[in-house]
Parts: structure tokens; C-alpha cells; sequence
């Protein structure tokens, strides 16, 4: 299981009601790339597809691939808000090392 924080859900949202027009949903994935061999990718979604899971935060609609969910299982994603900048935050224990920047990950 996925769980999101209030606080990114609320994000999500506030960012979903600026789209024209409103996308369905949040689209969560794992995408090959970075230093470490994996990158987080997030992106509107209009489409679920058929192996696809469904999550529901509030009225969200969060969407996750079965390749995906493998890497993500337990995940917790949060929006933080820091002197260094704002962004979404993947707590995730399936990972067993970053890059130095924090961009990819290794599971």
C-alpha cells in the first residue's frame, strides 16, 4: 500500500484545480534513470490502465503500474515545505541506497 500525507493530497489537489481542463488523477511510478538506476515520477492522469492500482485519498484518484507498485509498496509521500525548497518527499523503505543529490534510488 501507497499512503499519502494530508498534506500532498491537499497539494495534488491544489495543483489538479489550476489544470484546464482538470485532470482525473495523480499518476505514480518508478522510471529508469539517474545516477542510482531509479527515478520517482509523478504526472495528471486521465486513463487508468487495466493492470493498474487505484488508490483514493479524499477524492483522489492515485494510479500505480504493477512494475511500479513493487518498488513503491509501503511508500509514504509527503509534501515538505523547507528553507531549501518545496517538493514532494518519498519515504520510501524499499530503497537501499540514493544518489548524493537525492534525485534516484537504488531498491
Amino acid at each position: 500500500m501507497i499512503q499519502m500525507t494530508e498534506t500532498a493530497v491537499s497539494k495534488v489537489n491544489e495543483i489538479l484545480s489550476q489544470q484546464e481542463p482538470p485532470p482525473k488523477g495523480l499518476r505514480l511510478s518508478v522510471v529508469g534513470g539517474g545516477c542510482s538506476g531509479f527515478q520517482y515520477s509523478m504526472a495528471f492522469e486521465n486513463n487508468q490502465l487495466p493492470l493498474d492500482k487505484v488508490y483514493n485519498y479524499d477524492g483522489l484518484q492515485v494510479y500505480v503500474d504493477q512494475a511500479s507498485l513493487l518498488y513503491l509498496d509501503n511508500c509514504r509521500v509527503d509534501y515538505v515545505e523547507t528553507m531549501e525548497g518545496a517538493g514532494f518527499k518519498f519515504d520510501n523503505p524499499n530503497v537501499t541506497s540514493t544518489c548524493g543529490c537525492g534525485s534516484s534510488f537504488n531498491a
